[in-house]
Parts: structure tokens; sequence; C-alpha cells
């Protein structure tokens, strides 16, 4: 089986790292499909908020960031709503990327996405079986028995990626012992702040809202988080309980809760994998879920998702994918830019759990005075993260064919 210059790059699943993967080969100048195993792309939740990196990379592959999501100033506070940490993102950044940090719904993006698609460039109920690396190619088995090849396979298929099994090996799922409840409401709220992303804390939950868009209309997403087992059936009341749960919070938040309708309500359980110190080997490398599934605690796993997808197309854009030794330097140096801050992410993310919702309850009250009354949290995030995001724009450069 000999490669032929009409195979296309394969990137295997069709969720935001999937089709961000794609999108950005395609604008580098690379032919490529996207094989999803289920019926259609679908998103995974409902709610979702974006930081300006991958709203930015999201522009450069040429998917329509206009009106996307909310502009929301995020601030981090306590149950009485006192304010622990600001991230102040700066004002050219703000102006630039439609209000910086957004507020929206998961499904929005994806429609977005799926809009910026060419046509058959995503390809369903392709599910693979078997991956072969034969070193000038990656030859893949479909369950119907078809084959497939392709000089590229990004593996962008979530965190039970059956890519990254192949490469790695079974790692097991970290257990966060955690769930989140989230819904949305387009109901008229006065007493909720709009323009704000608000995360709270009493001694054991985070209550949260903030304002969202879509197609037009205004409103606000909420989320409720906090210790669970794994193992134990989801609350039959999934509103009721979130309602519970915020009572240390008090209007707005309740309130938010009491003006969603059920079918507007979520329940998943937080999970990860723990970090792999290589993404890529020979001609596979991975992307999003499947590279670095990770908790929503102050991580932003789409938009970490967005920007694999980018890098792999500003490091790959000019290559030719008949060179083996030029695909795995450009797989190495995309190894190299993205496993460091996603890795601090996961972590960061995990320890967040670690420290709001599984700290003994001796210790509860010490670790509140330390973030009521000292700098700690706004260094950590208030001044941190502006930072961050400041240097990832500058990474990703002019676009993805510019020059590094």
């Amino acid at each position: 089986m000999t490669h032929t210059p009409q195979d296309p790059i394969v990137v295997l699943g069709g969720g935001p790292a999937g089709m961000a993967s794609a999108l950005a080969l395609r604008t580098a100048g690379h032919d490529v499909v996207i094989l999803e195993r289920y019926r259609e792309a679908r998103p995974a939740g409902n709610i979702l908020n974006l930081w300006p990196p991958p709203i930015k990379a999201l522009g450069l592959m040429g998917v329509d960031t206009t009106d996307l999501g909310a502009p929301c100033h995020s601030t981090f506070r306590n149950a009485r709503g006192d304010i622990r940490a600001d991230v102040q993102i700066p004002d050219d950044v703000v102006t630039a990327y439609g209000g910086g940090f957004i507020g929206m719904l998961r499904p929005d993006l994806y429609r977005r996405m799926l809009a910026a698609l060419p046509d058959g460039m995503l390809q369903t109920n392709q599910e693979v079986v078997g991956i072969r690396d034969t070193g000038g190619e990656v030859v893949l088995t479909l369950k119907d028995g078809t084959m497939r090849r392709t000089p590229l396979l990004i593996g962008a298929d979530g965190i039970d990626s059956i890519v990254r099994t192949h490469l790695w090996g079974v790692s097991p799922k970290r257990e966060h012992r955690l769930q989140i409840i989230g819904g949305y409401t387009f109901d008229d709220v006065p007493a909720a702040e709009k323009g704000e992303a608000i995360i709270a804390h009493t001694r054991t939950v985070q209550g949260s809202y903030t304002s969202i868009r879509s197609d037009g209309r205004d409103g606000f997403q909420w989320w409720v988080l906090e210790a669970c087992d794994p193992d134990a059936p989801a609350p039959a009341d999934l509103r009721g309980h979130a309602r519970r749960g915020a009572r240390g919070f008090g209007a707005p938040l309740t309130t938010l809760i009491d003006h969603t309708t059920d079918d507007h309500v979520q329940r998943w359980v937080i999970r990860d994998r723990k970090p792999l110190k290589a993404w890529s080997r020979g001609r596979i490398t991975l992307a999003g879920d499947a590279a670095h599934a990770t908790s929503p605690y102050a991580a932003y796993g789409a938009g970490m998702s967005i920007g694999d997808g980018y890098f792999l197309g500003k490091l790959l854009a000019g290559v030719d994918l008949h060179d083996t030794a030029a695909v795995t330097a450009a797989l190495t140096e995309y190894d190299r830019i993205r496993i460091p801050h996603t890795t601090m992410q996961v972590q960061q993310a995990y320890i967040l759990g670690k420290v709001f919702h599984h700290a003994p309850a001796v210790l509860r009250p010490l670790r509140d005075a330390v973030m009521d009354h000292t700098s700690m949290l706004q260094k950590q995030i208030g001044e941190r993260s502006p930072r961050e995001i400041d240097a990832q724009l500058d990474e990703m450069g002019a676009g993805i064919t510019a020059p590094a």
C-alpha cells in the first residue's frame, strides 16, 4: 500500500479539537478529512466560556466569531460577594477579541465551527478500530472492514481516545470526586450582574454564573460544583439539587436556577487523565481531551483544544507530508509548545478542586481566611491569568501561515 498525493490528513473526532485541527490544517494548505464515529458531531454539555486565545484562533481559521458570546469581566468571590481575585484583561485585548472572556452556549460554538467546514470534510458513522503506522503513512481499519490511509493521523477522539491508547497504552481515569450541575436561562433576572463572570465559593460549594449571548438573545448560564461520589446515581431532580447547593449564595444564583427549565439543565462528573510527557510518535499525534482531558475548574478544555488545532496548522504549514523527518520534527515542536501549557492548566484545575472541595473541615476556615485577607488568589488568578493570555496571543503570531 503506497502513499498517493490524494490521501488527506485524517482527524479522528468531530468535537472542537477535531474541527479546529481540520480547519487550521486546511488554512495551512493541506487536504483534511474528519472521521466521526457517531451520526453527527454533537456538543458534550450545554454551557461554555472562552478566553481570548481560542477566540483569536477561531477567527484565524475562518470561523465567524461575531457576537459569538457575551463579553464578561471575571471575578472570584466568597459567598458574601467579597472579591478575592479580579481578572483584568487589557483593554486592547478586550476590544480585539469581542470582549475578551465570553459566556456562551456550547451548541453555538459547534454550529459556528460546522458552518466553517467545507462540504465533505466531516464524514460521520466512521468508527476506526485499527491503527498501523508503517513509517511512510498510517493505515486505518474501520469497523466495516474498509481501510483508509493517511500521511498524518490526529487523535481528537476524546477522553476515551483509541489513538491515545494505541500510542501510549491504557491509562486510568483520575476521579476528581466532583460534579457540576449547570444550566441557562434567557429570562430577565434583574438582580444578576450583566457583563460579569462570577465564580464564588462557600466552604464546600462553588456557585457561579456568567452572562451569555446566543443568536442575539441575552441571558445567563450558571453552575453549581460540589464534591460527589462518582459511583453514586445522579440526583433525580438536578435543578432541585443544584438549588439546594446554591442556598449558601442566595440570590441571584438561586433565582437564576428557579428561572431555568429542566430541559436546560445538565450534570457531569469531573474526570481527567494524568498528563502525558509526549503526545506524538511517528506520524500520529493527539489533540484536545485525548491529550489533556481536564476539569473545568479554572481550566478551559474547549479553549485549549482549539489552541491545539491552531498550532498543528501553524507548525505543519509548508511541510511536505511525504517527508517523514519533516512531519516528525513539526510534531516534536507541537509537543514542546503545547504540553507545558496544557499540563500546567490540568494540574492547576485538579489542585484547585482539591483545595476548595476536599480540604479537611478543620482547615477550611484557615483556607478561607487566607483567600479573604491575602493577595494569594489575586496573584495566582487575577494577575497571572492576564499575563498568560498575553503570552499565548504573542505565541500565536499573526496567523497560521505567518512566520513564527
